[in-house]
């Protein structure tokens, strides 16, 4: 059987997105599958959720059920088109496309932690072919949007209508790839969308045929420097409320943009292994999955789990970083191994 491919009205067995009357309607209450950023926090995250009593974060396999519910993952060539939304600068633009860029990146060695050794886990997971997801993650065509063409402040749906209006545009529409595209919008520092800073810094879904006219999975995260850095730039900037924590450096000088790779690594790494949310998930309920990010949210190295990151790595002007990108450092939250049953990081293949 060939690879399940992922359509403008897939076939069966992904019911999710066959598209009648009914469902629409109930997608519409249907909430995107969030990013999470448990720590600092007070409430119970996605992993404590899993694990219960369980500290062991980084080693358990017993307490995590993750399974695979034979929908379609992205294992032809993946093209990120990206859509900067609000004001942006070119240094900015820089740090997150060269960390998508580093993803494909040749040259992985045992010796150094790369992204391209981090997305080696990613790869990890197959469709129900036994096809692996995609090593070739590339830039696509991108879109700007610096005169906030929907406002200042969106909500879940009025993404999808910003999605709409980047790929319908009379000049230089984004293109349609409803099989190998990923669609990731980005807010500048001065948007607000419903839920940010409330222990959400992204999420990612699909869109609906009866907003954007095709089925497309999209990711957003927002650039949290003015909203609320100390809960998505975390550990770059810490929460006012817990006093005498001190905020580590960022490698690229820019806390809310070197706190948004991590986020988009996470959505990234869940887009991919679970497109259209009927993939691999953890738990009964696909509209609350716990997919392999959720599952080591706050986990950067060795020994993390709980309150703790884990092992990092301090380059000598004491920024913190975790892994290599083409150019530059990066700080990347690990993801869930589903063959060794816990959480793995860069070239964890070779460990």
């Amino acid at each position: 059987m060939p690879n399940v491919p992922l359509h403008r009205h897939p076939a069966p067995p992904a019911p999710v997105v066959v598209l009648t009357a009914i469902t629409i309607l109930s997608l519409f209450s249907l909430s995107p599958v969030l990013g999470w950023r448990p720590w600092p926090n007070q409430k119970p995250n996605a992993s404590e959720l899993v694990f219960s009593g369980s500290k062991k974060f980084e080693g358990s396999s017993e307490f995590v059920k993750l399974k695979y519910h034979m929908g379609p993952v992205l294992t032809a060539n993946i093209t990120v088109h990206i859509i900067w939304y609000g004001t942006w600068q070119r240094a900015q633009k820089m740090i997150i496309r060269e960390f998508i860029n580093s993803i494909s990146a040749a040259g992985s060695t045992r010796r150094q932690s790369t992204v391209s050794g981090w997305w080696k886990t990613v790869q990890l997971y197959t469709d129900q072919t036994g096809s692996n997801i995609s090593r070739s993650v590339h830039l696509g065509e991108e879109k700007n949007d610096r005169f906030y063409s929907h406002g200042k402040s969106l909500t879940r749906l009025s993404i999808q209508s910003v999605i709409k209006s980047a790929v319908t545009a009379k000049t230089r529409p984004l293109p349609i790839n409803p099989k190998s595209g990923l669609y990731l919008l980005l807010t500048s520092d001065d948007v607000y969308v419903q839920n940010f800073c409330q222990n959400v810094c992204g999420f990612h879904y699909f869109t609906f045929p009866s907003i954007v006219g095709y089925t497309l999975p999209y990711a957003w995260v927002g650039n949290s420097a003015k909203l609320c850095p100390g809960v998505c730039a975390y550990p770059f900037a810490v929460p006012d409320y817990i006093p005498g924590l001190k905020a580590l450096k960022s490698p690229n000088g820019d806390v809310g943009v070197d706190g948004m790779v991590s986020v988009i690594g996470h959505e990234m790494a869940e887009l991919a292994t679970n497109p259209l949310v009927n993939a691999w998930y953890a738990g009964e309920d696909p509209v609350f999955p716990v997919e392999i990010a959720d599952l080591c949210e706050g986990i950067y190295g060795t020994g993390g789990g709980g309150s703790y990151t884990g092992q990092m790595l301090n380059d000598a002007d004491g920024a913190t970083y975790n892994m290599m990108g083409i150019r530059r450092k990066f700080l990347v939250q690990w993801v869930w191994n589903h063959m060794l049953n816990y959480c793995t990081g860069p070239n964890a293949l070779d460990q």
